[in-house]
């Protein structure tokens, strides 16, 4: 895996300030990168680790080059890398970002503008929610406690640091208040909210906007030999998202589920007003709901956000905005759209944000499910003028 700032897709003026906070010799222990993963988080982050790291030598030179091959093998002793993680099948043992090391650089070299969906489909466990515990900041503790061996900085990228337990973020807290020398702490989140506010306050932070259709499509266009007009099209459907961008070229992303459950429900809350059998099929579907993995239900709650956001445009005439195009052809977009609109968008949207903040709270799927089904069934029959 190479990963130099030349190698991270746009954010020019993130690598501009990066850069400049080396050559200055003026480094925040501990900053937070935030933005959605498809946006570069973790790219610039071992490309700013990379610089840090390999800064004291003498561009081009064999100790440079060494150092640099070292991160690239995934073998530098001063980089360390912290991941949700969780027990595989019946696996009792505690488990940590160590335990998935290989699973983890596979993972990344391969994309590292992926989700964490698919982080934790890598490994198996996409029907539980990943976590960073308090065994896993105890090991944080213990590593950068070492000297370094090389480059004079150690470095600890933690990904997706939302997913730490308490206990993991009162723990990391000491170390962010009392950082041992030449320690560089890199946290990186999509929802910064759920990080406590003491870490959050005593960390640098960086915003990654999302990425720009232009940046996306050039990528496109040079590393996956993608045809122009489709590299734009697929860039605009994309929304500034890198990693949604090839999800879209290879058509096997998870929106082909979701589009599936989401195309099943609206029919059925359709259906479900003053139909008993329709209401036991509302009960079914959220049955089925419920048997998946927290991650996957959170991200369909997210897709389906963006799908009533694409309806509200079509019917208010919005057309330069959309990209929503379903691969089920007796699905329409525009026969749906007049059913959203501004006398029950909120609502709606309201009603899949709860219910994503319940689900990440451990709270029962399938009541959550349930009463969402309800909900919609009232909200999508509510008239437009009133």
């Amino acid at each position: 895996m190479r990963m130099d700032f030349s190698e991270v897709i746009g954010q020019q003026h993130l690598k501009s300030h990066l850069s400049k906070t080396i050559e200055n010799g003026r480094i925040p222990h501990a900053q937070l990168f935030v933005g959605v993963n498809g946006s570069g988080l973790l790219p610039m982050a071992i490309a700013y680790a990379t610089e840090l790291l390999c800064h004291k030598y003498e561009k081009g030179s064999p100790e440079y080059l060494s150092c640099k091959s070292k991160i690239a093998r995934w073998s530098h002793p001063d980089l360390h890398f912290v991941y949700p993680v969780n027990k595989v099948g019946k696996d009792t043992k505690k488990v940590t970002s160590d335990d998935f090391a290989k699973d983890w650089h596979n993972f990344v070299s391969k994309n590292p503008y992926g989700s964490l969906f698919e982080w934790l489909q890598s490994i198996g466990i996409e029907n539980k929610q990943g976590n960073i515990s308090k065994e896993e900041a105890l090991n944080i503790l213990k590593k950068l406690s070492l000297k370094a061996f090389e480059s004079g900085y150690k470095v600890m990228i933690i990904w997706m640091a939302e997913n730490m337990n308490i206990s993991c973020a009162n723990t990391i807290l000491k170390l962010v208040e009392e950082p041992t020398d030449n320690t560089v702490l890199i946290l990186l989140t999509e929802q910064e909210e759920q990080i406590i506010t003491t870490i959050r306050s005593r960390c640098q932070k960086l915003t990654f906007p999302l990425l720009s259709e232009v940046d996306i499509a050039e990528n496109l266009i040079i590393r996956r030999e993608v045809l122009e007009s489709l590299a734009f099209k697929t860039a605009r459907r994309a929304q500034g998202d890198y990693n949604k961008a090839l999800q879209l070229l290879e058509e096997s992303g998870e929106d082909e589920i979701f589009e599936k459950w989401f195309i099943s429900w609206v029919r059925t809350a359709f259906r479900a007003k003053g139909n008993k059998g329709a209401i036991n099929n509302l009960l079914d579907w959220s049955d089925e709901l419920a048997g998946q993995g927290r991650e996957t239900q959170k991200k369909f709650l997210n897709y389906c956000i963006e799908v009533f956001r694409q309806a509200l445009l079509k019917n208010y005439k919005a057309d330069t905005l959309l990209f929503f195009e379903a691969k089920d052809t007796s699905f329409s977009l525009e026969k749906f759209s007049p059913f959203v609109h501004q006398n029950n968008i909120f609502e709606i949207n309201s009603a899949l944000e709860d219910a994503s903040y319940h689900i990440e709270r451990n709270g029962n799927p399938k009541i959550i499910f349930t009463d969402l089904s309800i909900k919609l069934t009232r909200l999508i029959h509510r008239p437009e003028i009133v």
